[in-house]
């Protein structure tokens, strides 16, 4: 008895599907499609999972799209990590490995934040105003070799004292502890802003929800983005850590990093920091930012990552 045509072994309707086409479609899309839904079909057969499991899973995507929640789940499993692992791997193997180490973005980065030339203060407008330490953080961008790099332009941004950030938490203004800041001939760059603590992953939602099963938690240690661009410069996105925090060492994101936990001066008199508007003694910390050289159009590319691919 011959089989049907519409009848199908396991192997043979990943076959069918992975070769099915009515044009050649792009390349590079179907064999990434054709690597994951072969690792998936493997997956449900030795994993031996049942219908109930699956469909629970892709009403778990569903609603984790319809959260806007992604970035949260691409960090904490590694992702976001990984392929920084994977550009620091082949700048060692091109001999360039060189500058402040990158660091993961995040998804919560928002264009148009207002530019001051050299400084700036990032918490003038904030609703939680006073409820936390004040901290001046200063320092240079430099290249490679050391010298200053004059002009260049750094997107600071952090979360509030709820862990809270602008545009997507309710009663914060829209570019509450946002600033972009260009620096001056020397390179020099300070602001000012009130500390924010850690946070952690919303509870009661699809990222909490995984990570509840997985028994991990799901925090954060304190942290400031940031993205530099400057011309002939490799763009750089990274984030620094603020020292003492329980999860500096356990972060849920996986992106901490030597070279990026700030030394923190507490108690320094305000005198020189009257333009931004301090009148008390504050936390103090003084960072450097070292530039690579680029060696490639793409490298130069201002825009953030995912600036990049939704353009």
């Amino acid at each position: 008895m011959t089989q049907s045509k519409n009848e199908f072994s396991q192997q043979q309707l990943l076959e069918r599907v992975n070769s099915v086409k009515i044009a050649d479609g792009n390349p590079r899309v179907r064999a990434l499609v054709a690597r994951v839904v072969t690792d998936l079909f493997k997956a449900i057969d030795d994993m031996d999972v049942t219908p109930d499991e699956f469909w629970a899973a892709t009403d778990w995507l569903a609603r984790l799209g319809a959260s806007g929640q992604v970035g949260l789940i691409t960090a904490g499993l590694g992702f976001d990590r990984l392929l920084d692992i994977r550009l620091d791997e082949a700048d060692a193997k091109a001999g360039i490995a060189a500058g402040t180490p990158r660091a993961i973005e995040g998804p919560l980065y928002v264009a148009g934040a207002p530019l001051s030339k050299g400084e700036a203060v990032l918490d003038d407008d904030s609703t939680l105003l006073g409820t936390g330490k004040v901290l001046v953080m200063e320092g240079q961008v430099l290249d490679h070799e050391g010298k200053p790099v004059a002009h260049a332009l750094m997107d600071v941004w952090h979360c509030n004292e709820k862990g809270g950030y602008s545009h997507f938490f309710p009663g914060m203004k829209d570019f509450e502890l946002r600033r972009k800041i260009e620096t001056d001939a020397q390179g020099n760059y300070r602001f000012r802003t009130t500390l924010a603590p850690g946070y952690a992953i919303p509870p009661n939602s699809p990222t909490s929800e995984l990570f509840e099963a997985l028994g991990r938690h799901g925090h954060r240690p304190a942290h400031i983005h940031f993205h530099v661009v400057a011309e002939g410069k490799r763009t750089l996105t990274t984030q620094i850590n603020i020292p003492g925090d329980t999860y500096i060492d356990d972060d849920f994101a996986f992106a901490t990093r030597d070279g990026l936990v700030l030394s923190i001066e507490h108690g320094v008199a305000p005198t020189g920091y009257e333009s931004l508007g301090v009148k008390a003694p504050v936390e103090r910390a003084k960072f450097n930012f070292v530039m690579q050289k680029a060696v490639s159009d793409s490298d130069t590319d201002p825009r953030t990552r995912m600036e990049r691919v939704q353009s």
